[in-house]
């Protein structure tokens, strides 16, 4: 009888244990499934939150071409929206001048060909970011339609199929800079030292030089200009376009004015709206690419999240 008892007990233990393990397993799921399910919410209610923002950004670019007729640093659209608090969390944002960047998709031409001056702008931006300029003839490759390898430092199908995995060239224009990281070799570090300074527009898009970062303006013309100094800009585009079309004119020779008067403007069609929105512990972020062809026509070409 004894040792029954001892068997009841035991057996009432167990059963304990596992009452207990089932409650507890039961508890912790139902508690994450809540955080799950809030975390959801808060995303969604982000979402909208970026998609208003983003909306806002549209008429402050709106009433800006209205008042304006070339876009620099200096104007209501360049300053960075503080954090504003929304229901349950922040809004902050900021618009940038996607024209102020080298367009990759510029490597080409009209007629979908290799833009040799272009190439060599490339070449240059690279050097002075502190890349390969080995990388702008590659590009220059994965946009163009043909398959024959440009020298002497092309790729087509033959080097990324010996890729792992195998791809082939995009043969294409780009939508987003992130395709770099495709080019055989291309390390997230190298791409990092390029990624400030190029974007991916139509073909034939100019470089405002109002917003122009300074290596990009350097690596307009052969020997560099007489605007690729940071600070030199910083101190005179507080007060308005700088350089303007006419200062970059007056330091170069007729023949160089000639080959890049096309390239430049001082107006821009093309910006990135940055939305960072907090809800409770649940953070987005969301990259807009919009195209501004007049006051009452602006769209949003591409979205993305996390990720630019």
């Amino acid at each position: 009888m004894r040792r029954d008892r001892g068997v009841a007990l035991i057996t009432a233990i167990v059963l304990v244990a596992i009452a207990t393990i089932l409650a507890v397993h039961i508890g912790t799921r139902a508690a994450l499934d809540l955080r799950r399910t809030a975390g959801l919410v808060a995303l969604d209610q982000a979402w909208h939150v970026a998609l208003g923002a983003e909306a806002w950004a549209a008429e402050v670019l709106s009433d800006d071409l209205e008042d304006n007729e070339t876009d620099h640093l200096g104007e209501a659209w360049a300053q960075p929206l503080p954090a504003l608090p929304v229901d349950g969390g922040e809004v902050r944002g900021a618009l940038e001048d996607m024209q102020g960047r080298f367009n990759l998709n510029n490597l080409l031409d009209e007629n979908r060909e290799t833009d040799e001056t272009n190439v060599e702008r490339f070449e240059r931006l690279l050097l002075l970011v502190g890349a390969q300029p080995r990388w702008a003839r590659i590009m220059a490759d994965w946009l163009d339609e043909d398959t024959v390898p440009g020298i002497p430092e092309g790729a087509e199908d033959n080097t990324y199929l010996s890729q792992n995995p195998p791809y082939r060239a995009a043969n294409g224009l780009v939508a987003t800079t992130t395709e770099m990281l495709a080019l055989p070799g291309m390390t997230r570090e190298e791409f990092e030292r390029i990624r400030p300074y190029v974007a991916a527009l139509p073909v034939g898009t100019p470089v405002n030089l109002c917003t122009a970062k300074a290596p990009v303006l350097a690596a307009l013309v052969e020997g560099g200009t007489d605007f690729g100094n940071a600070e030199l800009l910083e101190a005179n585009r507080r007060a308005g376009c700088f350089p303007t079309r006419a200062d970059l004119q007056a330091t170069l020779d007729a023949a160089a004015w000639q080959g890049l008067e096309q390239s430049v403007s001082e107006s821009s069609d093309w910006f990135r709206a940055v939305t960072a929105v907090r809800i409770g512990t649940s953070e987005l972020t969301l990259y807009s690419l919009v195209e501004r062809n007049g006051p009452a026509s602006i769209r949003t070409v591409l979205r993305s999240t996390g990720t630019e």
